[in-house]
């Protein structure tokens, strides 16, 4: 029963900070949508970037745009930048960590396209730097975070937008974010393609 009582715990933790998630962030998560759909009506791209778990998610919201999410449609612009394991190894080896998504959006990212930072902490130094590098190239951030945002938050301009999930446990928040995603994935196709 021990076990059991363990998986019922996950289950319920993972619902009571997703309904907080949903009530405090409803209105961004419609304002986020609508900002990605403007983007790619005006034919720019999202650029995703994540370290660890949040990497994972970077990959499969990126996946889900290029390929499909429910039903068949064209294929969107979104690139994950953790994807690409010879040019974070070369510019780790070159460079430091510290840079190895700033490179990459400086050579990128352009004006009108929307950088999707996601961290669980928003302490990642690559992604502070990130934010820095889409500021310089004139992009939008949207940045998913959770616990008090890190440093990640006192980056973004006022007209941003910020997911934080209150919790500081990195799988709870996980959980979260994927939702997330997928609600924004939602947005897009409906927004795009109706029901």
């Amino acid at each position: 029963m021990e076990l059991e009582d363990r998986i019922v715990s996950q289950f319920h933790n993972s619902m009571e900070i997703n309904a907080q998630t949903i009530e405090h962030y409803t209105p961004l998560i419609a304002e986020a949508g609508e900002l990605l759909l403007h983007c790619l009506v005006n034919e720019s791209k999202i650029l995703c970037v994540g370290n660890g778990g949040a990497g994972a998610l970077s990959q499969h919201f990126t996946a889900l745009l290029l390929s499909r999410f429910r039903h068949e449609r064209p294929g969107l612009p979104a690139l994950a930048l953790n994807a690409d394991s010879a040019a974070m190894s070369a510019i780790t080896e070159d460079s430091s960590f510290a840079e190895v998504y700033a490179k990459q959006i400086r050579a990128l990212g352009q004006p009108g396209d929307i950088l999707l930072a996601i961290s669980p902490d928003g302490r990642g130094t690559s992604l502070v730097q990130a934010i820095q590098a889409a500021h310089d190239r004139e992009m939008q951030v949207i940045a998913l975070t959770g616990g008090d945002g890190g440093n990640m938050t006192a980056l973004l301009a006022r007209d941003e937008i910020e997911i934080c999930v209150p919790s500081d446990d990195e799988a709870l928040v996980y959980d979260a974010q994927l939702l997330v995603l997928h609600c924004l994935c939602d947005l897009i196709d409906y927004q795009l393609f109706g029901a």
